[in-house]
């Protein structure tokens, strides 16, 4: 296993100390959140406090590189797709419609375009937390919280073990890739066309497998000696009682809840276009 825990980040700010299942109830609860409007003032503000939350948590930029490149990819890809194939959808959400980019076939409209603007901004929201949850929960403090709040602890443990092998896998892809690349099958624009380079890809799935498949048993047998499963409840090395800053936190993700639920049902009910 990964030595330092997974992709599990090391630090001592007050984001690390938080129990597990508490980052993972807000981490809930904030993605219930943003799915339940389509508001750009909301989600600005959202941002803001997802940024803040990262920030405090002093995590290297480095680490956080590629999800936040993913997910900028993603949220512009889809941005385009929905702007080429529906460029006047936003006139379904307005009942308005003021053309601004002609396409030939079509023109995309400045409703459609801010309801791009403010799906992007959807997207963008979950970011800040999902980096908190994943890169400050150590895999298995993550696990003795989960066992803690009624999850049984094999379960606990899977969602452990997924953590700590997730950058195992992503070296092993990375060994397995330049193998493949010193006998002349690589990925570059120097190893042929593109869909000679796709083939090559793929000739990494199989190896791949064969590792995980290898990885999986000698886990499984290690844990078999060790009477893994053998009795009904068990003890965790990290576990860790709820402090006061964890009931905070948790007391101010229900009232997040609350006052999102008072929100929909009474003032922001639907999408929001200013213009």
């Amino acid at each position: 296993m990964s030595k330092g825990g997974g992709i599990y980040v090391a630090g001592d700010s007050w984001v690390h100390r938080l129990d597990g299942a508490v980052k993972l109830i807000l981490w809930l609860i904030w993605t219930v959140v943003v799915f339940m409007f389509l508001d750009l003032r909301l989600f600005a503000v959202m941002i803001a406090i997802g940024v803040a939350l990262l920030w405090s948590a002093r995590i290297p930029l480095r680490k956080m590189a590629f999800l936040f490149w993913f997910l900028i990819f993603f949220t512009f890809t889809n941005a385009i797709f929905i702007l080429l194939i529906t460029p006047t959808f936003g006139t379904t959400l307005t009942g308005t419609n003021t053309p601004l980019i002609p396409l030939g076939y079509n023109t995309i409209n400045k409703e459609t375009l801010f309801y791009v603007l403010t799906l992007s901004a959807k997207y963008i929201t979950l970011l800040p937390l999902t980096l908190v949850f994943i890169l400050t929960t150590h895999p298995s403090r993550f696990a003795a919280s989960l066992n803690k709040v009624g999850v049984p602890y094999k379960i606990a443990y899977a969602v452990s073990i997924a953590f700590r092998y997730i950058p195992d896998l992503t070296q092993e892809f990375k060994h397995i890739l330049n193998s493949l690349s010193a006998r002349g099958l690589g990925i570059t624009k120097e190893d042929g066309t593109i869909a000679q380079r796709m083939k090559n890809l793929t000739l990494v799935v199989v190896p791949l497998l064969q590792s995980s498949l290898h990885h999986i048993d000698a886990v499984s047998n290690a844990m078999d000696l060790r009477g893994f499963g053998a009795h009904p409840k068990r003890t965790w090395y990290m576990g860790m009682k709820m402090s006061s800053v964890d009931k905070t936190v948790l007391l101010f993700i229900l009232l997040l809840l609350a006052l999102a639920i008072y929100l929909k049902v009474s003032v922001l009910k639907g999408f929001w276009y200013p213009l």
